[in-house]
């Protein structure tokens, strides 16, 4: 579900010489005021793909459940091979996306997104479509899901001001939100009347818009300072490990870094699983499925309007920490789902209270992950943690794929939620260096950050519920 983030544009930091967004809002608030015409036409790019996706909301196991008759482990090895082996194909792309335009590469990943997604309703519409062309469609675009999101990062810093990151990650959250709460019920009404490959075309088409948009921002972009000759020639072999030897050596990164990873995993890793008893056990209609994790939603846009003002009189660290414990009590819950309207209410309320919880967690946790992370290791930092959140979840995905076919559908999600309760102790400690770039709130010694405005089915970042992409701007 993706879920949620950026004219002159230079690379420097924000708040460099590069970026623009007079009247923003200022540290701590997500209101109203300009951040510049090259955010809005970025931000315009963003919901429109947004929408798109979570038209799209679980599409690929839709298609194999509906479509395919496919199985649980079937369902989950679809997730898992798409997020793993396109995650390994990325390796190389963000240290080669860091020494080049930012704005041509991410216009060619939704263009290839596009192109890739469209094949998907083609073959369908012939009888040609099978389970091996959703795994190659998966791969391709989760690569070029994760070249977008380090191109898009780099966008973001440069595109507005250091003190006014935290209003437009919120205004990302607030809108991937939105989107997820109109999108699903939306998307299973047309599954319902259209068949199950509809909302794939719809999310090929979002991506076109998206690539249009970005192209909109318009003014040259030159290439980053530090990007010389022999860089944008040749890739380093040091460069592959960059963004991972840089946040593992960042005693502020480090701690959000596997919090992030192993949260993230444990949610997605349910998602299969959920989609199987609740379709297949339980009998719910696709609208009724996709009602189920919409309305939930509203959570996620009254998390993102109070992040601002709670880090305006709690500080960063107290609220990242806070919402962080907060964003992981809720999940266990999810087991006990059962059939007809009092199911619908139990994940209704488990949802609503976890996506509250990550609609604050989210920009605050971003914010301060873009902060910590100098420009000229932004793309490396980003792919880097994208990819290891992508391998994770995919084999923590394949993993309780079997774990359901040996105990069944509940004990496996009960097992992911008893789990989730014991990561609160890998959540950053206080009296840690805030990095390069200083910090923010009266409690700014701690950093990390899980995706800004990515804001999946069941909470978690970054991925979108399995579905058929993650429209998100940053990893």
């Amino acid at each position: 579900m993706s879920g949620v983030t950026e004219s002159g544009v230079t690379e420097s930091g924000a708040g460099g010489p590069g970026a623009t967004g007079p009247g923003g809002t200022g540290p701590g608030g997500t209101g109203g005021g300009s951040l510049g015409r090259g955010f809005g036409w970025l931000w315009a790019s963003y919901a429109v793909s947004t929408f798109g996706t979570r038209l799209a909301f679980d599409a690929f196991p839709l298609i194999a459940v509906l479509a395919l008759n496919a199985g649980p482990a079937q369902v989950s090895a679809l997730a898992a091979a798409g997020l793993a082996v396109g995650a390994v194909v990325a390796v190389p792309l963000g240290p080669w996306v860091e020494f080049r335009r930012k704005r041509p590469v991410m216009i060619a990943s939704d263009l290839i997104r596009c192109a890739v997604l469209l094949t998907v309703p083609v073959a369908f519409a012939f009888g040609w479509l099978g389970f091996a062309q959703l795994l190659v469609v998966s791969v391709v675009v989760a690569a070029a899901d994760i070249t977008f999101r380090a191109a898009a990062g780099s966008c973001l810093k440069s595109l507005v001001r250091r003190e006014d990151l935290l209003a437009a990650n919120g205004r990302f959250e607030a809108t991937s939100w939105t989107a997820t709460m109109l999108g699903p019920p939306v998307g299973g009404a047309a599954v319902g009347l259209f068949g199950p490959v509809v909302t794939v075309a719809v999310d090929a088409v979002s991506h076109l818009l998206s690539a249009l948009g970005i192209r909109a921002i318009g003014r040259g972009e030159p290439l980053p300072a530090y990007a010389g000759p022999a860089r944008t020639s040749r890739l380093r072999s040091g460069d592959l490990l960059e963004g991972w030897r840089y946040v593992l050596t960042s005693p502020a990164l480090r701690p959000l870094f596997f919090n992030t990873v192993l949260v993230n995993g444990l949610i997605m890793a349910t998602a299969p699983l959920l989609a199987v008893l609740m379709l297949g056990d339980l009998g719910f209609a696709p609208w009724q499925y996709g009602l189920a994790f919409a309305v939930p939603c509203v959570g996620g846009l009254i998390g993102s309007r109070l992040a601002g003002p709670l880090v305006a009189r709690f500080g960063e660290h107290r609220v990242l920490v806070t919402s962080g414990v907060l964003r992981v009590c809720w999940p266990v819950g999810l087991a006990f789902v059962g059939p007809g309207v009092p199911g619908l209410v139990l994940v209704m309320t488990v949802e609503f209270a976890l996506i509250t919880s990550v609609g604050v967690y989210n920009p605050v946790s971003a914010t301060r992950r873009l902060e910590l992370t100098p420009p000229d290791r932004v793309a490396r930092t980003l792919t880097a943690w994208t990819i290891s959140g992508k391998l994770t979840t995919a084999a923590l995905t394949a993993l309780w794929g079997i774990l359901a076919a040996l105990t069944g559908l509940r004990t496996a999600v009960a097992l992911a939620g008893v789990l989730l309760l014991a990561t609160p102790l890998l959540l950053p400690r206080r009296g840690v260096g805030s990095g390069p770039e200083g910090g923010r709130g009266s409690d700014s010694e701690e950093g990390g950050g899980s995706d800004p405005a990515s804001a999946p089915r069941s909470g978690a970042d970054p991925d979108p519920g399995q579905g058929t992409g993650s429209p998100s701007p940053v990893a």
